[in-house]
């Protein structure tokens, strides 16, 4: 279901604009020009509805915030948009539970405004683990994370902390304290680093503790970032974003050199490194199967390239869906390989007759044209222990399948 913003904002401008960036992020803006209005359109509305509220410091009926105070109690993240820029209005805002301020200044806000909207969206899924055994500060912390719709976890000690790294594998983040019972915080980074590298998972230490050398100590047991307590808020922000965007840039650029760049399935060398990595322990019973489209430069000369890569992307989807407890790529051109251990040679002819069948029942629609096409499968479950030569087999059968007359299974 498609969330709401809630945009209180008296000037038809910048309402215009507001509407066409939460249109762009997929959401659906929610108006009103005044706080009396604001109130009358919540009254049908529950606070899930909403991803957060945009909000004008000054609007009619609310010249000091009061619309920022009304979306806070109504439990709607918050976020405020200012003309006002003095010191005064900037520390009255930070005093309350927001989200963020942007100060309209120019144009380059609006584009920090969707990033953030576009935050909030992702951090729903993220977890962060707040290790202190002081209740009061974890409190404080927590609040502040769920403020931008972190999930969050607490532990008292380093012990607890790693327990609960064990047991949910969501967090992504962790802040912790250094002075702690049991295990201190440095003693919990140099603990975490064993297990966990830096590209997954990401470490701030936290301190009261008015020493020089302590920032160096916790980044030397391996985190990513310090911060002294008594911080600020916008500090706090900027340092968890940095580090939770430094992990997605990791993994964006990971997925990119392992995936096929039309298809978005594991692409060649991707697959042999986990063909390889599940063959450490030889399975009892190994099936590989090469899958390729018949008939693909024909298709090509009739549908243009585009069609052929439409093609190409709908079977890829399919496989995804049908084969996805086992390992898959695109090997390349119009190929498809499929790894599937634990799985005998007779269910596998079973599994991938019917898939073959699906595909030549299947109608794939490019430009009001409907595409029919099949496949020709090669299979091989004669394994001894080199995947290479049971990938040859394979491919012999994959020739007998088309020289046999083609969208049918050969093993």
């Amino acid at each position: 279901m498609q969330q709401k913003v809630l945009v209180i904002e008296d000037s038809s401008t910048s309402m215009k604009v507001l509407r066409k960036l939460i249109e762009k992020a997929g959401l659906i803006p929610v108006s009103a020009m005044t706080l009396t209005e604001a109130r009358h359109i919540f009254n049908n509305d529950v606070p899930e509805d909403y991803l957060c509220a945009l909000v004008d410091f000054n609007v009619p009926d609310a010249p000091e915030g009061e619309s920022i105070d009304f979306t806070i109690e109504s439990f709607i993240p918050t976020i405020v948009i200012t003309g006002r820029l003095d010191q005064n209005t900037r520390k009255k805002i930070l005093a309350k539970e927001i989200v963020d301020y942007i100060p309209k200044e120019n144009a380059q806000v609006y584009e920090y405004l969707s990033r953030l909207m576009a935050r909030l969206q992702k951090n729903k899924k993220i977890a962060i683990l707040v290790v202190d055994d002081s209740r009061v500060s974890r409190t404080s912390v927590t609040s502040l994370l769920q403020r931008h719709n972190f999930k969050t976890y607490e532990a008292s000690d380093g012990l607890e902390g790693l327990e609960a790294l064990r047991q949910y594998n969501d967090i992504k983040l962790v802040l912790t304290d250094e002075n702690m019972p049991n295990m201190n915080g440095v003693e919990m980074v140099a603990e975490m680093r064993r297990k966990y590298n830096k590209e997954s998972l990401a470490i701030i230490g936290l301190s009261s503790m008015d020493s020089d050398g302590l920032s160096a100590r916790f980044l030397k047991s391996g985190a990513n970032d310090y911060l002294s307590k008594g911080f600020g808020h916008e500090e706090f922000f900027c340092r968890i974003i940095q580090n939770i965007e430094y992990l997605e840039n990791v993994e964006a650029i990971h997925r990119a050199a392992n995936s096929d760049y039309l298809t978005g399935l594991p692409n060649r060398r991707h697959f042999f490194t986990r063909v390889n990595a599940g063959l450490i322990v030889a399975p009892s019973a190994v099936s590989l199967a090469i899958l390729d489209v018949d008939n693909f430069k024909q298709l090509n000369d009739a549908h243009g390239h585009d069609g052929g890569d439409k093609v190409l992307k709908e079977i890829a989807k399919l496989i995804a869906v049908r084969f996805v407890s086992h390992t898959v790529c695109r090997f390349g051109g119009e190929e498809f390989c499929i790894f599937m251990p634990h799985v005998t040679n007779e269910k596998a002819l079973e599994i991938l007759q019917s898939f073959c069948e699906e595909i030549a029942a299947r109608q794939i629609v490019f430009n009001d044209k409907v595409i029919n096409c099949t496949l020709s499968i090669g299979l091989s479950s004669d394994f001894s222990g080199d995947i290479k030569q049971t990938l040859k087999e394979a491919d012999s059968n994959l020739y007998k399948a088309k020289q046999l007359g083609k969208n049918q299974v050969v093993g």
